[in-house]
């Protein structure tokens, strides 16, 4: 395998490279900190919406993480104002590919010079492009269909240039507004980016998952083939399917959108409650719809474990909103990993709690457009923010960060799907039974079942 130096000159000039980059991510990143800078301390009266989409064109072209980044802030209510939020929920990670030579050299670097050979067909056009990497379809020599990820070089400086610009809007946003302690989710954001540079890591949450979804038939999780793997290359076997938005387009009829619902809420939600492991990134480029409806759930870099009783609070607060219990509710919040919270920040997160979980709180067949509509959430997301600048602002705990983005995500796969669900009986079918003891227990059979490292699981 080649050096961190040898995969920087992938670039042509490594250190130039890397210094442009830090030059274009702090241009873009560092135009937004002064204009939300320029707005509060000098009065300014800037044009958010042309400013926002100036933004979302701008991180658009660098690949890398701070696209991931954009997109993953999009989702978390309150970290940036709305005007901004909106403009990067747009993001997609689809960028242009890499081309043919810069493809040969980084297989080389990761499979030796005679990496072709180790294959009986590889195409050269990469199918799709994403913040850290792109993927390739390949066939093995014993005819096996693969898909091949393979990394983009020197993501590593990339992280480290985009996260020190992170850091410098948080810091300058707060400033400008108090509503959020944005610390725990930069720090969050961070070690999860860190987490998905290492592609043997990701084979090891494949691993997990196809442990954990064993018994759900409503999904295919890919095989690693280790042979053909490092660090920094991932492949596995190849899944035939369609994404999201063109099966939609065949218009297919209402059963069979509630069908593909309800499998992609167990293949979510049964490895959190069952195990305590979320899939943090319900992107429609991570999953795809096989012909026989089954989901194939794909890229596992961004994968949270939780402590049990993390998982027992999210059940304890759906509880206190059903029986209008605030002492539940508090409860429920330090389990996350709030403190400090008085009357006044409850009622408030109550209020945003209540509309992620109000698909849930009724027992009849819903359709969640009527409680997920984008403005009654931009509304209440409005009006948390106001209550929380009122009461002094709060901290969001690091687990509910990724915990949050998934919730929202699957929200809006559900919306486009138009799905029409007892979502109050898919969710007690995964938590009548539960209990911190038996999760725990799960938790450590699959940890020795697998033998993942002890740096790779909280287990």
């Amino acid at each position: 395998m080649a050096s961190e130096q040898d995969n920087g000159r992938m670039d042509g000039r490594p250190f130039g490279g890397r210094l442009r980059r830090y030059a274009r991510v702090t241009t873009t990143m560092g135009g937004l900190a002064a204009r939300v800078a320029g707005e509060r301390y000098l009065g300014w009266d800037i044009d958010r919406a042309k400013h926002a989409a100036d933004l979302r064109q701008a991180l658009g072209g660098l690949k890398g993480p701070i696209m991931k980044v954009a997109q993953i802030l999009s989702t978390i209510p309150d970290a940036l104002p709305a005007e901004y939020a909106d403009e990067l929920a747009g993001l997609q990670a689809d960028a242009p590919a890499m081309g043919w030579l810069f493809t040969k050299r980084r297989m080389a670097s990761e499979l030796g010079a005679d990496w072709q050979q180790k294959f009986s067909q590889f195409d050269r056009d990469a199918i799709s492009a994403a913040s850290l990497g792109q993927v390739h379809q390949a066939v093995g020599q014993d005819g096996e269909k693969l898909a091949v990820k393979l990394q983009y070089p020197d993501m590593q400086s990339a992280i480290e240039a985009d996260l020190r610009q992170l850091k410098l809007l948080f810091q300058l946003y707060e400033r400008y507004d108090s509503a959020i302690s944005t610390s725990d989710i930069y720090d969050e954001l961070s070690e999860r980016l860190y987490e998905e540079l290492d592609y043997r890591r990701e084979a090891q949450n494949m691993q997990l998952y196809r442990y954990m979804l064993a018994d759900e038939s409503c999904v295919v999780v890919p095989e690693h083939r280790p042979e053909l793997s490092s660090e920094r290359l991932l492949t596995m076997n190849w899944l035939d399917g369609t994404r999201l938005m063109p099966f939609l387009d065949t218009n297919p009829d209402q059963d069979i959108r509630n069908k593909i619902a309800r499998h992609m809420f167990r293949v979510w939600y049964v490895p959190f409650y069952y195990y305590g492991v979320i899939h943090g990134d319900p992107h429609l480029g991570n999953y795809s719809i096989a012909s026989d409806h089954r989901i194939n759930l794909m890229d596992f870099g961004s994968i949270r474990l939780f402590r049990p009783e993390f998982v027992a609070g999210v059940i304890e607060l759906y509880k206190a909103l059903r029986d209008d219990d605030k002492a539940q509710a508090v409860d429920a919040y330090e389990r996350w990993g709030f403190v400090g919270l008085d009357n006044e920040a409850i009622d408030v997160l109550n209020m945003w709690a209540g509309f992620i979980y109000a698909p849930l709180l009724e027992d009849r067949v819903r359709p969640i457009q009527q409680m997920r509509n984008g403005k009654a959430g931009r509304d209440l997301a409005g009006k948390v923010h106001q209550e929380l600048k009122r009461i002094g602002g709060i901290r969001p705990p690091r687990e509910f960060v990724l915990m949050d983005r998934a919730a929202v995500g699957l929200g809006s796969v559900f919306m486009h799907l138009g799905a029409e669900v007892n979502w109050h009986e898919l969710f007690h079918d995964l938590i009548d039974d539960f209990s911190i003891d038996g999760l725990a227990a799960r938790q450590r059979k699959a940890a020795e079942t697998i033998g993942l490292p002890a740096k790779l699981t909280a287990f």
